[in-house]
């Protein structure tokens, strides 16, 4: 926002006319369009003129920037503290709200897409969405099952040359999933799509086999939600087709505490199942065949019916299939230790 026209301490005197106004019995509207400032300009100058010298003179000399090296230094730490911290109600940063810390800490007014060019080229900081992380899981039980379960989990699996099976379900559904995309500034896509639940229910699993260390990827559609059943005679084609499994896998009820596969997993002492501790998807390279598929290359898709939504999900999941480099990287992005990978 250039500066308006005027030495410091004319622009102090407007500032302290325009409160005096409002103190008078002046609407704020009435001042802003006296003076053609926004409304909100008007409110900020009445709160700063609460605080001792809140409306003095801000001399400026040059087109140097506002913000010392130290000022930044300063003000990446405010922010490093989350929006809560700095009297929000909320953890979301926008480019107004740093204009507003900017101004109380350092008292330099700037307009929010200034701000936006100083996070970005000055401090690096980029828009991100925020990872959410369970407010329920244990930080601590994540860290010994990493160090300690897993461990044992690969070397038992060595033992009984079976396949690590990481498996998890997902859902597709006719409403897309949505992600942001390139258009021209002021014209906001739109997606002509069905505002319906219809879905089709999902189940694949990473596998590799110890030593041999070539992952491979199997899965299945379902019209209706997944139920114990379901995973049963999933584990029965898995178990038919590559022999002994060590199924890891997180604590959903259809898994190890559905009746049904506590049934078939009695009678099938070759498939040995194992929990993930609670609330860490990342741990699950299952979680990439979502992520690529789901919010990446099907986002924004607004299918017409669910049969093509169907032949584009199976199109996608055969294409990982026969990825071998994209399972590799799934599987390497959950950094869990002592897996054999081969190029």
């Amino acid at each position: 926002m250039s500066r308006p026209i005027g030495t410091a301490e004319e622009l102090e005197r407007r500032r302290k006319r325009a409160v005096q106004a409002v103190a008078d019995g002046q609407s704020r509207k009435t001042v802003a369009q006296v003076l053609g400032v926004h409304i909100k300009t008007i409110s900020r100058w009445v709160r700063a003129a609460r605080e001792p010298g809140g409306l003095a003179a801000k001399p400026q000399s040059g087109p140097a920037p506002g913000l010392s090296d130290d000022d930044l230094r300063t003000l990446e730490a405010l922010l490093v503290r989350g929006a809560k911290a700095n009297g929000w109600h909320n953890e979301l940063w926008t480019a107004a709200r740093v204009a507003r810390l900017i101004e109380h800490h350092f008292r330099i007014e700037y307009h929010p897409e200034h701000v936006r060019k100083i996070l970005k080229r000055r401090l690096g900081w980029t828009s991100q969405k925020p990872r959410r992380k369970a407010r329920e899981r244990n930080d601590k039980e994540v860290a010994r099952w990493v160090a300690d379960e897993f461990p044992r989990i690969v070397r038992e699996t060595f033992g009984r040359k079976a396949y690590y099976v990481f498996l998890d379900e997902s859902g597709f559904f006719l409403t897309p999933t949505v992600r942001r995309t390139l258009a021209p500034r002021g014209k906001t896509p739109v997606l002509s799509a069905w505002d319906r639940r219809d879905k089709w229910s999902a189940i694949s699993c990473i596998t590799l086999r110890p030593v041999v260390g070539r992952p491979g990827l199997y899965f299945e559609l379902l019209d209706h939600n997944v139920h114990g059943e379901d995973m049963v005679a999933f584990l029965k084609t898995l178990h038919r087709r590559l022999g002994p499994l060590t199924v890891i896998w997180d604590r959903n009820p259809i898994h190890s505490k559905s009746k049904a596969v506590q049934a078939w997993l009695a009678e099938h002492p070759g498939v040995v199942v194992e929990d993930f501790p609670g609330y860490v998807p990342e741990l699950n390279p299952d979680e990439g065949v979502w992520g690529w598929t789901k919010y990446g290359r099907l986002a924004n898709l607004a299918a017409n019916d669910k049969q093509e939504l169907w032949d584009h999900v199976v199109e996608e999941l055969i294409t990982v299939k026969h990825r071998p480099d994209l399972l590799r990287a799934f599987i390497e992005e959950t950094r869990l230790p002592g897996l054999t990978l081969t190029a």
